[in-house]
């Protein structure tokens, strides 16, 4: 064997080499952490299907994003769980709408933290869908002015971003013409491009209580078969002015997320979603796999397959991992 001359291994040897010459980073700068607000005071309500995941009143969010900012987090993103739900989706643009008010509360509570805000329909409406129904169907162009009005409302609560996720074609278009023409031209919008019609959500609808309470959504949410056509969805809503493009979920959509990294110039999140988080959660309580190993392997893997940003409930446990 003398004539091995290249032996890979030789990088391998300890942690301090491997740390060396490592190709793909995390850090605390990548996460995005998720919150659902909901109604009440010292509310803390954790969700069965995601432990360590709560639904939090409006000041225990402001103490939770406070303590997040500290640990070294940047950025949040809010979801709401209003008081009362309507056919209208009119707790999604209420000027003292939950999010609304959530937004306000972390600006007094951590200045500096970069506040993103869901924009869609589903968590507001009665019938559960992510945009306006007649006749039994989700209608897309008399959607997009509730939409754009809901982007608005969280800009003027101060939202740095909006992230509209509704899959309404032309949402992003309708809300940079309405934030610019409020004055809001600074919000960025960060889309929810290519957004699958996943079972992977499961978690995250008793999270927001956001379930359709007819059909689903695959009429309006990608196929899970389609490639090309998540190219299609992201080129879109760039034309239309996103700032951001997300892959939606993560892990399994890891070939289109580096499809979108690789067609596209602008940041490019994905969202580690609930059932992903769910399953590690799930195993690890069964003691079949090392948590923060198998934590840390897929947000990488989610990196590495090209996102600038990571939006994932793992966002504390990882960056504390990553300072150990």
């Amino acid at each position: 064997m003398a004539d091995l001359i290249h032996r890979p291994r030789r990088l391998r040897r300890n942690e301090a080499i491997r740390s060396l010459v490592r190709e793909t980073r995390l850090a605390a700068e990548d996460f995005v952490l998720p919150f659902f607000a909901c109604p009440g005071e010292g509310v803390r309500k954790e969700i069965s299907s995601m432990p360590g995941v709560h639904n939090l009143s409006v000041d225990e969010i402001a103490k939770e994003a406070a303590a997040a900012y500290e640990l070294g987090i940047k950025s949040v993103i809010l979801f709401g769980l209003p008081e009362a739900k309507d056919e209208h989706a009119s707790g999604a643009f209420d000027e003292n709408g939950i999010v609304q008010r959530a937004v306000r509360a972390i600006r007094q509570a951590a200045p500096g933290l970069l506040i993103m805000t869901d924009t869609c329909l589903c968590e507001y409406t009665s019938h559960g869908h992510c945009g306006m129904i007649r006749d039994g169907e989700v209608v897309n162009d008399e959607s997009l002015a509730l939409l754009a009005r809901t982007a608005v409302s969280q800009a003027a609560a101060g939202a740095d971003v909006v992230a509209p996720s509704a899959m309404m074609d032309g949402q992003v278009g309708a809300i940079r013409e309405a934030l610019d023409a409020e004055g809001f031209e600074q919000v960025a919008i960060m889309a929810y491009a290519v957004k699958y019609a996943s079972g992977f959500y499961g978690p995250f609808r008793e999270a927001a209580d956001s379930s359709p309470a007819f059909g689903d959504r695959r009429a309006y949410q990608m196929d899970a078969a389609n490639a090309r056509e998540a190219i299609r969805e992201a080129e879109l809503d760039y034309i239309e002015g996103a700032d951001i493009l997300m892959v939606k979920p993560a892990v399994v959509y890891l070939d289109i997320l580096k499809m979108v990294r690789e067609e596209f110039d602008v940041p490019v999140a994905a969202y580690h979603v609930s059932g992903e988080y769910a399953m590690i959660k799930a195993a690890a309580q069964k003691g079949w796999l090392d948590e923060e190993r198998v934590m840390l392997e897929t947000l990488t893997s989610i990196k590495r397959a090209g996102a600038d940003i990571i939006l994932t409930y793992y966002a504390r446990e990882a960056v504390r991992a990553l300072k150990s």
